[in-house]
Formats: C-alpha cells, structure tokens, sequence
C-alpha cells in the first residue's frame, strides 16, 4: 500500500519535472521511471525476504524456495531484530525506488550533478501544486 502510493507521487514529480523542463517524450519517461521504480522495489523485496528469512533461522538452501506472496510465517515481531526489520521492509523497497528514480531524473533527464539538493528538487512543489488541487473557489 505505501509502495503504490509512493510510486504514485514519484509519477507525478516526474511528469511535474519534465513539464517544467519543457522535455520532449514526457510520457514515455514516466512510464520508464514507474518501470525502474517497479523493478528496485522487486528486487528489494526478495532482499527483505531474505533477511527475515536469515534472521528466523530459516535453512535458505536449493530446496528452500519461497515466493513473494507466502507470508503465513513470516512473524517480525518474534524475530531477531523485531520492529526494527519489520519497518525497514516496510519503507526501504519504496524509498530505494524513489532514490532510483531520483537519480534517472536528475542525472538522465535533467542532465545536473548529483547532489542532495538536485536529486530531490521540486518534490516541495509537487506537494504544495497536490494540496492546492483540493481548494475550491467559493464566490
């Protein structure tokens, strides 16, 4: 739920970027950047998988095979590591997905260094242009 709903944000501070670049294919770099997003928060999912796993004591070997949907056992909270592991597999697939994205943007896209300030400008205005969407006019 939180990965779609990021992912949905990073969308539109893409699309909002390539608007104010005046950038030509807008959509088609949306579409890649939701595809990147998509496949770094895959890959760390099976990663998170992994650690929960390694930290239950589960045998992780050839005839271990476990997919991402199969979660009856997976108790964080028992766990070694206990809330700490759960949250970190909780918010590191999408914040790993918008730090990929970010760096397409600014280094791809943008074509500037790659610094704090670049790699995340313009999320303050997406944020404030979402809220000012909600306001309606009374006359």
């Amino acid at each position: 739920m939180i990965g779609g709903i990021v992912m949905v944000l990073t969308a539109i501070w893409v699309y909002q970027t390539m608007m104010k670049a005046k950038k030509s294919n807008v959509l088609m770099w949306v579409a890649a950047c939701v595809v990147v997003f998509f496949a770094v928060e895959f890959v760390a999912q099976i990663f998170c998988i992994e650690i929960i796993d390694a930290l239950g004591g589960k045998d992780i070997g050839d005839s271990y095979d476990r997919d991402l949907a199969s979660v009856s056992d997976r108790r964080t909270q028992e766990n070694p590591g206990g809330f700490f592991v759960n949250s970190l597999c909780e918010l590191f697939p999408s914040v790993a997905g918008v730090l990929a994205v970010a760096a397409i943007r600014t280094l791809v896209i943008l074509k500037e260094a790659p610094t704090p300030a670049n790699l995340f400008s313009g999320i303050k205005e997406m944020l404030i242009s979402i809220k000012d969407s909600f306001k309606t006019s009374s006359n």
